[in-house]
């Protein structure tokens, strides 16, 4: 179970009656569920410093099944050593040679993912190589500006200094960002290792990339190293941050690729949910500066700007998952789910090194299994392509909206449950609310009446009319019968799952 209220509680369950169809689908180990091909999914699960083993194994628990269309893994090119999450950012080469995973896992993952239906977004940093010398994690040799058989100082010595005046374009594209050794983008030679390191891992069924620091090269640089790939069309989206003031702007990178829309995530989405009115959403994207809707991909919460403070983070509990609700909810963007672990130490590393052996254990989070958070993919995927009708607020942080006749979402931000007849366009009948997996019945005027907690949503559509956990059109569900009694201390995110021999429970 994943709580609502508090980052800990405690629960107490009685004489609770499973469904057969639930304890299947819990307990079922053979044949895992295989979702579509992505087609017209746009959500991608980031996955940050997770082993490529462990985000194969997550394709087919969770991913595909709930639909996502995309998975992000981390820099999968050899870095410094270190157990700090910021190496895997400090390359030294182009070799697949990371904590992660070496190439045949990489590989391995990319076709697992692909056989649940769901494509794969490699995070790339090409910006730079590392700032100090060493040994590599797959034992290649480096000094800061030399990297045998790859680059030496005529390619990285055009700015030697650390950047620091954002105002200045050549001293943000040509320095040194945090002292990292900068890559001249503009040279014909650099253009072509890059290609070819990206084209290696579209040879090894990659669907597109993550340009980290994109802002820090020039916009032609980019557009000029994709054409070289062997798939120049491919999926491409660029990390542009920005503040008002900077000699560079995301819109000179939408001729290449989709933007990370880092502006509506840190100044306005946070700020909404951390302390405006939920109500001023009612025109949230385009309406508020930010890129066409088609350009823009959106987040939450990206891996800095968790531990740098800038957005929203788990330990935000309620506000954290809404923000999500209403970001899955709304057609805007393609979003990015980031699903990272738990941190104190700012630079900390990822638990066992990458190895995910159990969600909401070893610290890992698994926000993008979250039940408020997951539901929200299919929602989103059954709404594509419906605009947003049957808006209501209370001028305050209470909101509503549908998606056409596909869909419809509450968000109660408030300190106190709301009640209420709420009007949508949905057909009538009954809907399983995807939030709790408590059914609900809209009538024959698209009305239904639902109680939210305070931190809590609704969220209907038609793609989930029963709570069955089988079939959505099977509208008769068989109760087994089977009571049982609980005590558990559960923390954010965590799942309880109920196991045993009893046939009720799927033997």
């Amino acid at each position: 179970m994943h709580g609502n209220t508090s980052p800990a509680r405690r629960i107490t369950a009685t004489a609770l009656a499973l469904t057969a169809g639930v304890a299947g689908s819990l307990l079922a180990t053979t044949a895992p569920a295989q979702a579509s091909p992505p087609g017209d999914k746009d959500v991608t699960a980031v996955m940050f410093e997770w082993k490529f083993t462990s985000v194969a194994q997550a394709c087919t628990d969770t991913l595909g099944p709930a639909g996502y269309g995309y998975v992000q893994v981390s820099p999968p090119q050899e870095h410094i050593q270190g157990g700090q999450w910021w190496t895997s950012y400090q390359p030294v080469s182009y070799r697949i040679a990371g904590r992660l995973g070496d190439r045949a896992q990489f590989k391995s993952m990319v076709d697992t993912c692909h056989a649940a239906g769901v494509k794969v977004v490699a995070d790339s940093v090409v910006n730079h190589m590392s700032a100090g010398n060493g040994t590599g994690t797959g034992g290649s040799s480096y000094t800061k500006y030399d990297y045998p058989g790859l680059y030496s100082s005529n390619d990285l010595d055009n700015c030697t200094s650390q950047i620091n005046n954002y105002g200045d374009r050549f001293n943000v594209q040509e320095c040194e960002l945090v002292g990292l050794a900068d890559l001249d983008t503009g040279e014909d030679y650099v253009r072509g290792k890059i290609a070819g390191y990206l084209n290696d891992l579209l040879s090894l069924g990659v669907d597109g990339f993550r340009i980290d620091a994109a802002k820090h090269m020039a916009a032609a640089d980019l557009a000029a190293i994709k054409s070289r790939l062997s798939n120049p069309n491919v999926y491409w989206k660029h990390e542009a941050i920005y503040a008002a003031g900077e000699a560079v702007s995301p819109t000179e990178y939408v001729g290449s690729g989709d933007v990370q829309e880092v502006r509506l995530r840190n100044a306005n989405l946070t700020r909404v949910f951390n302390g405006e009115n939920l109500a001023y959403l009612k025109n949230f994207g385009e309406a508020w500066g930010h890129l066409p809707s088609d350009e823009a991909g959106v987040f939450v919460n990206k891996h800095d700007t968790e531990r740098n403070g800038e957005t929203l983070t788990y330990k935000d509990g309620a506000t954290y998952t809404l923000a999500h609700v209403f970001m899955l909810a709304w057609p805007y963007g393609s979003p990015d789910v980031h699903s990272g672990y738990e941190f104190t130490d700012h630079d900390a590393g990822p638990p066992n090194g990458g190895q995910v052996n159990a969600c909401y254990s070893d610290g890992w989070k698994c926000q993008h299994a979250w039940r408020e958070i997951s539901s929200m993919v299919a929602f989103r995927n059954t709404a594509r392509g419906q605009g947003v009708t049957d808006w209501w607020d209370n001028g305050g942080d209470q909101i509503a909206f549908g998606r056409g006749s596909k869909a419809y979402v509450a968000i109660n931000h408030e300190g106190t449950s709301l009640t209420r007849t709420f009007q949508t366009s949905l057909p009538a009948g009954d809907y399983c609310d995807v939030q709790t997996g408590k059914g609900v019945t809209v009538d024959g005027a698209g009305r239904f009446t639902a109680t939210l907690g305070a931190g809590t949503a609704v969220a209907l559509h038609v793609g989930a009319r029963t709570c069955d956990g089988g079939d959505p059109g099977d509208p008769d569900p068989v109760s087994s019968g089977v009571s049982f009694a609980v005590d558990a201390t559960t923390s954010w995110g965590q799942n309880i799952y109920v196991t045993g021999n009893r046939p009720e429970l799927g033997n």
